[in-house]
């Protein structure tokens, strides 16, 4: 042991900056290893986290009716808490904000908001009291979009209850006048996070959270003179969601409707999860591929010296040293080296961890910072140690095998083929170099450099063609069903605040306007399961509904159910299910699957019904039931039309038309804001929070394929320079031992694209796949072209830069001193 020991200082005085060289790569492969899935760790239980913490709701019941009897609904026996917000069209206007800006919550308007439902954390400070109206609460978008936190001052702007009145006759759109009523001086208390108040993924602006105190003080401002303010609540149950089925019951019993819409918030937490959860394989994934990485590089650092190591001890093996002791030996070095650098990685991991999780997750995660995940880190402490010292125990078995070895090297089929055809002395033996490993002293590792420029290439393709399937779905908001380019709010709660009849034929006319659907959206059941429902009636053109599966409604006994919704309902193509609307209850066929527009539903819950249909389900008008919740017109544009030169003509028509049917002066008609774009669909930036992730994978594995690839032609060079010394001495110029290291080079890259090229494509074509079934959005195959145009001219001209310098040692070599040295 103390003849290890020696040999190990004397080892390491002599190669010490090898092993520093051996420690940083242990340290970057570990540290970014551990990092990446403790983040992925973290960002998957986020969510679960976050609500063992906060009691959140488990339903929200949007009734959009004023005076709704909330107690009726509290003294249910499955309800263990409610809490009631007041939706309002502009509850007040922040001064210290730009115009426009109006990132407030809709006010709560009990104190059980945030004590008995919707507990939120306190990120920074505290929450407010909701004794007082000069406090309010905000969440982390608004500290980073505005640059005020804890302890500054906002001032509220509030309106009279006679504007208010007026603002929620004329719908609250436009920009709305300049606030007329009280000011409110309110302080910052709080940073906050919970289910409900979180901050979504594209969030600009963040949220402003007033004390349950503000509404107690300031309800007529937020409700108006007439008291016909609309409270919505927020519903904690017993038993959580197995208890939503008696809850709609006794809910339908209380208020006399079954057209409530309500919200699942379990289920909208799952599709959380589900993003998360996707978040996080991602990033298992991208750590997968970085051990992968990991070994290629470190491994061939550790066996290089194991190797070297060996080769130095063969003196020693003649007066004793056993196999057992080279081994030891040669390992000794690797180990000082893996301790250290995995010391550092840890120490690296733990300050990455500040920056974690990401994405969805990293808006949800309860304590955002610093984070020690302790069951990572230390299996990284040992496993990473134990595992070099054992790849450089394995590295020296072969190499103290090769000293002895009197075998043939495998000889490679390409070379021996090129060499039958009479091909150049450069192009025969680089290919020899790149596809023959050699044996003994001039052993190179040809296996790694071809899997690293395979892995490489692959890298590439598959992340540029994952991306190019998120560049697809973010650039057509018809992947997830949003077919319209502009949107017309026309009704709500029963009556049409538009001439609907006049506006449908002024706006088929447009020459850039393919088709208009006169949406009307309600809720049914369909067996006894809420869903929304949105009229297929369109004007012009048929509409281009984005079916899944089967076809869309042509008659009044057919449905077409989104995804989630047929799910719920335990629904199939051809199956007859009853649906139920305040009409009565209907047998209906439901004939395919679908994507709905969003709105308090999400675009994979919902269903279409004919217009005929829906007649048949909602022919009551009143206030308790009316025909509909909201009316929409739904506009598809020309492929190419610009929808702002669209939405400027058509103002200008239906000005006229609006003034004639309410018999104002046009001059006085106000259509500005009417017409406007969709808002994109939310997965859209939740699939840009990923995108990122291929591309750092790719890099990954590009750092693979060059350090594999530049190790083999640097190893060929030294380790087979006996064999070009023969050559040069036979008559091989310089310019032909160039040509050697830059065939071997133009083979290992051609190899790495021969493989890497298709297999990148499936994957990125399997991974895309997986994103658009899980998501879900309709799925069309990605093709990456600027990528497989460009992949094999950047993959040659990389390996051929590889092997500049090799190539120049190759030609500048000094034949006899390498011959008398062999």
């Amino acid at each position: 042991m103390s003849a290890l020991l020696a040999w190990a200082r004397l080892d390491v005085r002599r190669r010490w900056r090898s092993l520093l060289v051996l420690a940083l790569l242990v340290a970057l492969a570990a540290g970014t290893v551990m990092t990446v899935v403790a983040g992925a760790r973290r960002g998957g239980s986020a969510v679960d986290r976050l609500v063992d913490r906060t009691l959140p709701a488990t339903v929200a019941v949007l009734p959009n009716q004023p005076g709704f009897d909330w107690d009726a609904v509290r003294a249910l026996p499955e309800v263990e808490a409610l809490t009631t917000f007041v939706l309002t069209y502009t509850g007040f206007v922040i001064e210290e904000l730009p115009p426009g800006v109006e990132p407030w919550a809709f006010p709560p308007a009990d104190d059980e908001n945030m004590r008995t439902v919707e507990r939120p954390v306190a990120l920074e400070g505290r929450l407010a009291d909701p004794n007082r109206p000069d406090e309010v609460m905000v969440t982390p978008a608004f500290v980073a979009a505005s640059g005020l936190g804890v302890g500054d001052t906002l001032t509220l702007r509030l309106y009279t209850p006679e504007t208010q009145d007026v603002l929620a006759l004329t719908g609250g759109g436009g920009a709305g006048p300049e606030p007329d009523g009280p000011t409110v001086a309110a302080r910052i208390v709080g940073v906050i996070r919970s289910p409900w108040y979180s901050d979504t993924v594209g969030e600009t602006h963040g949220t402003v959270v007033p004390s349950p105190a503000l509404f107690t003080r300031y309800e007529p401002n937020l409700m108006g003179a007439s008291g016909g303010g609309i409270r919505n609540a927020l519903v904690r149950l017993h038993d959580g969601e197995a208890g939503l089925a008696d809850f709609k019951a006794g809910l339908a019993r209380v208020s006399g409707r079954t057209d409530l819409d309500q919200q699942n918030l379990v289920e909208e937490g799952r599709r959380v999860r589900a993003t998360t959860h996707f978040e996080a394989e991602a990033l298992l994934g991208f750590a997968l591929a970085a051990t992968v990485a990991a070994v290629f590089l470190v491994g061939q650092s550790v066996a290089r010296y194991s190797a070297s190591t060996v080769a130095a001890l063969q003196a020693l093996r003649a007066v004793g040293l056993t196999e057992p002791q080279a081994r030891m030996a040669a390992a000794l070095g690797p180990a000082a080296a893996a301790l250290a650098g995995t010391a550092a990685g840890i120490a690296a991991a733990a300050s990455a961890s500040r920056w974690f999780p990401i994405g969805t997750a990293a808006l949800l995660e309860p304590d955002p910072g610093l984070a020690l995940d302790l069951p990572v880190l230390l299996t990284g402490a040992v496993a990473v140690p134990v595992l070099v010292t054992a790849g450089a125990v394995l590295a020296a078995g072969p190499a103290l095998r090769s000293a002895r070895s009197g075998t043939s090297p495998r000889r490679s089929a390409v070379a021996s083929t090129a060499a039958r055809l009479g091909a150049p002395i450069p192009v025969v033996v680089g290919s020899r170099f790149a596809l023959e490993p050699g044996r003994g002293t001039q052993t190179v590792p040809v296996r790694p450099a071809l899997v690293g420029a395979a892995t490489g290439v692959v890298g590439v393709v598959a992340a540029f063609t994952f991306s190019a399937g998120v560049d697809d779905a973010a650039g057509n908001p018809a992947r997830f069903g949003q077919v319209h380019q502009l949107e017309a709010f026309v009704g709500f709660s029963g009556e049409d605040s538009a001439p609907v009849g006049d506006l449908l034929p002024v706006l088929s006319a447009d020459p850039d306007v393919v088709a208009v659907n006169d949406t009307r959206i309600a809720v049914g059941e369909v067996e006894r399961v809420p869903v929304t429902l949105f009229t297929l009636d369109p004007a012009g053109d048929p509409w281009p509904l984005v079916v899944i599966e089967g076809r869309a409604p042509a008659g009044p006994g057919e449905v077409v159910l989104a995804p989630d919704s047929a799910t719920a309902v335990g629904a199939a193509v051809g199956d007859v299910v009853e649906m139920t609307g305040t009409a009565g209850t209907r047998e209906v066929t439901v004939t395919g699957t679908a994507f709905v527009p969003e709105g308090h539903n999400n675009y994979v819950t919902g269903g279409w019904v004919t217009a005929a249909g829906y007649d048949t389900l909602f022919d009551r008008h009143d206030e308790v039931s009316p025909a509909f919740k909201y009316r929409l017109l739904y506009l598809v544009l020309r492929p190419g039309a610009d929808p702002g030169a669209v939405t400027d003509r058509l103002e200008e028509a239906i000005a006229p038309v609006i003034a004639a049917a309410t018999g104002t002066n046009p001059a006085e008609v106000t259509v500005e804001g009417v017409l406007a774009p969709p808002e994109p669909p939310v997965p859209v930036a939740e699939l840009r929070q990923i995108r990122s992730l291929p591309a750092f994978l790719a890099g990954f594995l590009v750092v693979l394929a060059l350090g594999a690839v530049g190790h083999a032609l640097a190893t060929a060079v030294r380790r087979r320079r006996y064999d070009m010394a023969v050559l040069r001495a036979l008559g091989m110029t310089r310019r032909q031992s160039r040509g050697i290291v830059l065939t071997q080079a133009t083979v290992l890259a051609l190899v790495g694209l021969l493989i890497g090229v298709p297999l990148g494509l499936a994957l990125g074509r399997t991974l895309w796949r997986y994103v658009a079934e899980t998501t879900p959005l309709f799925y069309v195959a990605p093709v990456a072209a600027l990528a497989l145009a460009l992949v094999v001219p950047l993959a040659l001209v990389a390996a051929n830069l590889l092997a500049a310098w090799p190539s120049h040692r190759a030609a500048s070599m000094r034949v006899g001193s390498v011959l008398r040295a062999e």
